[in-house]
């Protein structure tokens, strides 16, 4: 009888025990796909993550992976492999299409033969140390065999036997090319055809692993006026699987998507050298740090770093970020309720690496250079500084129109002609029409001091501060509270300021020396300070969770 996929899937490492499957998989005719001839990679962001770094030991997000393979398979059962698939492949997502009939079961090997699994696998066998002279350049390689990776590699060869590293050369392990058929994580099927044939099928899977993010750099002009804006999409592959010349595409939106317990990517052990005598100052250090370096590379519309198990970057060097843009950028699209950016040329999504691909390139945008403080409503405020914020809006006159997808932004302010950073900031997901807001550092020159005046009054002394529009009447209800925000501005031009009210509960300002309007949410009051001066408002509040406001 024929099984579901559900029972036949297998989320662990090495092959099937009788146990596992129907008696007809012992003989089932072994095949395995090609290489892959056409893939693309679609990038989910993580669910949970705004603005944070990339880590390429904890990605969050996932990708839809379609491989395009040739096959050929005999008539009748047989076990087709499909190696290579991604680390963090999601088995139950698996779709194999273009044979002939259904799949009758599907496994996953997750085995991935790391540096020290290979010495494990080596031990007893033959392998080849490969000593580099420094001076010459000339590597020789010595005929041996691996004896022990117990707290240190051991090698046995004619002229005797010696630990891994101690000779002071560079050395490494070549290995027998057999020991490496098990290296590749690889998804197996169990298919059936009435006749032997040769095909191109198409597997489609999701496999966890991958993130992107958008980083963004604004360039201010030195009057303030308007800035230039250029960002990048970073893509995160921390699987140990590369996907080369790949059609890519990358999701922003919030997708709903059960959470799942999945298997861990895992890269692998690294391999063991340790030297004796133990405590002499012949030793090596412990614990030798040699860490490989991470190059630079591409053109002006592609940068690339590659890692082994470190934190990745937040935001690319200034001077790569600020470079020229390409005349080719992603490409947005529609995906339901989703936002699709697609990578107009093929690139490769590499194994443990970060890239980075052009998303989009503005000139000369209108901005709006302002300060803002954000207050708690009846809280004393000791003397802090204003932030300063740029302004604009995601629009055609804007020079914009573009959906932004969330990240991390760097403004860069000029300075003798020079760019220099002034902040990195995180940028919440914009939509088209909507107001862009940069936050762009804070202002030492504009400081801003919030006290509480307590005192009891009547209402003929509460009319000293006007109503705010709607509200009417206030002789019923007794304030004795009354703000006092000040903002004093050291600067040679006048500063416009927001002051933005954190009100809570039921609190609201019912009386106020200048008019608070409503912004994104909050009772904000808009002044200017003068150069080399200062602004004071005022403004009284009750909790209309406890008395009722006339209107």
């Amino acid at each position: 009888m024929r099984r579901s996929l559900g029972q036949w899937l297998l989320l662990t490492a090495g092959v099937l025990s009788s146990s596992l499957g129907p008696v007809h998989v012992a003989w089932a005719t072994a095949a395995t796909a090609g290489a892959i001839s056409d893939v693309s990679v679609t990038v989910y962001r993580a669910p949970n993550r705004y603005s944070d770094s990339l880590d390429l030991d904890s990605l969050g997000g996932f990708a839809l992976i379609t491989e395009t393979r040739a096959i050929s398979i005999p008539a009748g059962e047989s076990r087709l492999r499909f190696e290579g698939v991604a680390d963090g492949i999601q088995s139950a997502t698996a779709i194999i299409t273009g044979l002939p009939t259904g799949v009758l079961e599907k496994n996953h090997d997750a085995k991935v033969l790391s540096p020290a699994e290979l010495v494990t696998a080596t031990l007893g066998k033959q392998a080849w140390l490969v000593r580099t002279n420094p001076k010459t350049g000339k590597a020789t390689q010595v005929p041996g065999t691996i004896v022990s990776d117990a707290e240190g590699v051991v090698f046995k060869s004619a002229a005797g036997i010696e630990a891994l590293r101690c000779s002071g050369l560079p050395e490494t392990f070549h290995f027998d090319r057999g020991l490496e058929s098990g290296a590749r994580p690889t998804l197996s099927a169990l298919i059936r055809s009435p006749v032997a044939i040769t095909a191109t099928v198409r597997l489609s899977y999701l496999a966890n692993g991958f993130d992107w993010m958008a980083n963004y750099v604004a360039r201010v002009s030195a009057d303030g006026k308007t800035m230039d804006l250029g960002a990048w999409v970073t893509l995160a592959n921390s699987n140990t699987a590369s996907f080369l010349e790949a059609h890519t595409q990358v999701v922003a939106g919030r997708l709903n998507k059960e959470n799942e317990q999945v298997e861990p990517v895992d890269a692998g052990a690294q391999i063991v050298a340790q030297c004796w005598p133990r405590g002499t100052t012949s030793d090596t250090p412990e614990q030798p740090n040699i860490v490989s370096a991470s190059p630079l590379e591409g053109g002006a519309n592609l940068i690339m770093v590659t890692a082994q198990r470190r934190k990745a970057y937040d935001v690319v060097m200034p001077m790569a970020m600020a470079a020229a843009a390409p005349a080719v950028t992603v490409q947005e699209e529609q995906l339901g309720d989703l936002k699709l950016y697609r990578v107009p040329d093929r690139t490769s999504v590499a194994s443990r690496q970060i890239k980075q691909v052009r998303l989009l390139d503005r000139k000369s945008i209108p901005i709006e250079l302002f300060y803002r403080a954000d207050l708690v409503a009846n809280q004393k405020v000791d003397p802090r500084p204003l932030g300063k914020i740029l302004r604009t809006r995601n629009d055609k006159a804007h020079h914009l129109d573009l959906p932004l997808p969330s990240g991390q932004v760097a403004t860069f302010y000029e300075e003798g002609g020079v760019p220099l950073l002034v902040k990195e900031a995180p940028l919440r997901d914009i939509a088209r029409n909507e107001e862009v807001e940069i936050d762009a550092g804070e202002a030492a020159d504009l400081q801003v001091t919030a006290v509480v005046e307590r005192r009891r009054a009547d209402p003929s002394s509460a009319k000293q501060l006007p109503l705010i529009p709607g509200v009417f009447d206030l002789r019923s209800i007794k304030i004795d509270e009354t703000n006092r925000v000040e903002v004093t501005n050291a600067r040679s031009a006048p500063a416009v300021v927001e002051l933005r009210i954190m009100l809570t509960g039921g609190m609201q300002i019912v009386r106020a020396d200048n008019v608070p309007a409503m912004r994104n949410g909050y009772q904000t009051f808009r002044v200017t300070v003068p150069a080399s001066g200062s602004a004071t408002v005022r403004y009284q509040t009750v909790d209309t969770s406890v008395t009722r406001v006339p209107r």
